[in-house]
């Protein structure tokens, strides 16, 4: 059976949630998705995650829900990440940290997608070995789910593209998240495994990777503190959608996605968690 999969970059803040609150439903409805999975970890003023916002994605029509090296910026997630079989923090974290390394869903069709998350470790805080991981854990979700697919959430280029030609033949998908650039690098790597370095930021793209432009150059100019607020201008959608079959376990389509907002107007703070973040919260 051949699923449609869609896979949606980091969302950032309000914007990001807005765009997917209008348009997600419609762009299911029009490609007829079988399962939504995006990457959130930002999506609470910018970093991190609430268990009210979790909810709303749900509503909004996401299946799944990964994280990365944000995943326990709002402690208050902690709970959901406990108890939630849709929702998964990086696997090659200590083995005594909060939630899984992987979700799961069986979408209406019957096969279930599973979805499991890596994170880098060059110009990232110290993590264990993904390759372990991963080996660790690949063959474990495949005799649990029909589908597998791994989110790298790196820095580096260079290992999110290790990792693809790594788990090429073993997953259905690898594709990258966390520096907010969609790249152009999307193919069918030999084994089967679609692939794409990183799938791009959901927000808002007059900005630097989804904040306020001003204050990130006078940080940067200066390297002086300064209040790093979530832009509101030029949103959109990122992501790729894909076509795996669930027999073969092969992906067959991998395209880009981008899916365009009208400009919010909206100035200042995304302030749902409170205050504004700074260089090192990026």
């Amino acid at each position: 059976m051949k699923l449609n999969i869609l896979c949606v970059g980091d969302v950032v803040g309000r914007p990001g949630r807005r765009v997917l609150a209008d348009r997600l439903r419609h762009l299911v409805e029009d490609k007829q998705i079988d399962c939504v999975i995006v990457n959130a970890e930002n999506a609470a003023g910018g970093s991190g995650l609430t268990p009210q916002i979790y909810d709303k994605l749900l509503k909004y029509g996401v299946n799944l829900v990964t994280l990365g090296d944000h995943a326990y910026r709002k402690r208050d997630i902690i709970p959901v990440l406990e108890n939630s079989d849709r929702i998964a923090r990086p696997m090659n974290l200590s083995a005594h940290a909060a939630g899984r390394g992987y979700a799961s869903y069986r979408t209406s069709q019957g096969p279930v997608v599973a979805v499991a998350v890596l994170i880098g470790r060059l110009f990232m805080k110290p993590a264990d070995c993904p390759y372990e991981a991963a080996d660790r854990l690949v063959g474990t979700l495949n005799q649990q789910a029909d589908i597998v697919l791994v989110e790298m959430h790196a820095e580096a280029t260079s290992e999110k593209i290790a990792m693809g030609w790594h788990l090429d033949g073993r997953v259905s998908a690898v594709y990258g998240t966390h520096t907010h650039v969609a790249t152009a690098d999307e193919r069918i790597l030999p084994g089967g495994a679609a692939y794409i370095t990183d799938l791009g930021m959901t927000g808002a793209h007059d900005s630097v990777i989804g904040r306020a432009k001003e204050n990130v150059i006078k940080s940067f100019r200066t390297q002086m503190p300064y209040p790093f607020g979530v832009a509101t201008e030029d949103v959109r959608i990122n992501g790729v959608l894909m076509t795996v079959d669930s027999n073969t376990k092969r992906a067959e389509h991998i395209e880009r996605i981008r899916v365009d907002a009208e400009t919010t107007g909206e100035t200042g703070y995304d302030s749902d968690d409170g205050s504004p973040e700074y260089l090192s919260q990026f």
